[in-house]
């Protein structure tokens, strides 16, 4: 009773502060995922860092995540002239890790690499890429925050992890992926897809810069890469043998935990709406 308690106050208050820094202004949005940013990739050199022979620099590691992510976030607001040159800094510690593993000396430099640039792949490039969903351009050519399109990712990630939870508690009986996750079921993935159409037709409803069929495709796309990026740290965890990524909001593990869906779905999300655009 007492993890329930605690596990739905956090909850609220995760759930509260994201909306709240998503809707308030470009500039909550920025330091709020910059934030999240940092956290999570530190969490990641926390985690690898376990594993024998792996030695990973976990400040220069999560400087560059949180900057990649202002990057992005500079980018889209244009305050570097020209645009790319804010991405020359990243390309640094990009260099970096690289040549560093040349004099450090350490047990295994390749496997160094390989969870450095993992960690700029996997986390940081995917929650960068909400700024290319939050600054949208007009029709004359001014690039203008909206903060629609950011925020229907998490509500549809939200909305697909308690309609599966819900359904499959109740119904679920056929594993959707049992090797990794155990506990997912397809009654309860199909009961959270529902649940997400239904919410993106009160998207569509309220916002109609797209159509209904698109604000429903966008729930799909959600669904289904919400659902593999899931698995995919599932599988990252229990190749570290872990059941948390951390412990840093009680009750819901670590900010891995949080973001999985998202690391999958907000890409996803980008690929789809260009897609759109493209046809």
């Amino acid at each position: 009773m007492k993890n329930l308690t605690q596990r739905t106050i956090t909850g609220i208050l995760f759930i509260t502060i994201i909306i709240g820094c998503i809707l308030l202004h470009p500039i909550t949005f920025g330091i709020l995922f910059a934030f999240i940013t940092g956290l999570s990739v530190f969490e990641f050199t926390h985690l690898v860092n376990k594993v024998n022979g792996i030695k990973i620099n976990p400040l220069i590691t999560t400087m560059g995540g949180v900057y990649l992510f202002f990057a992005f976030w500079g980018y889209c607001e244009g305050i570097a002239n020209p645009p790319s040159s804010i991405f020359i800094p990243y390309l640094v510690i990009l260099i970096y890790f690289f040549v560093s593993e040349l004099y450090l000396k350490k047990e295994n430099p390749v496997n160094n690499w390989a969870y450095s640039i993992m960690s700029q792949i996997f986390i940081a490039l995917p929650l960068s890429l909400l700024n290319i969903l939050a600054f949208q351009s007009t029709e004359n050519s001014f690039v203008e925050y909206n903060p629609v399109l950011p925020l229907s990712v998490f509500i549809f990630i939200w909305a697909n992890d308690t309609g599966a939870y819900c359904v499959g508690s109740m119904i679920g009986k056929h594993r959707l992926f049992e090797r990794i996750s155990p506990k997912k079921s397809w009654e309860g993935s199909i009961g959270g897809g529902i649940l997400v159409l239904a919410v993106s037709l009160i998207f569509a409803h309220y916002f109609t810069f797209i159509t209904p069929i698109e604000w429903a495709g966008l729930a799909l796309t959600v669904v289904i890469f919400g659902t593999w990026g899931d698995l995919v740290e599932s599988l990252f965890k229990r190749q570290l043998g872990i059941k948390d990524s951390g412990r840093i909001l009680p009750g819901h593990g670590g900010m891995l935990d949080r973001f999985d869906s998202a690391i999958l779905a907000i890409p996803a999300t980008v690929v789809y709406l260009y897609s759109l655009n493209a046809f």
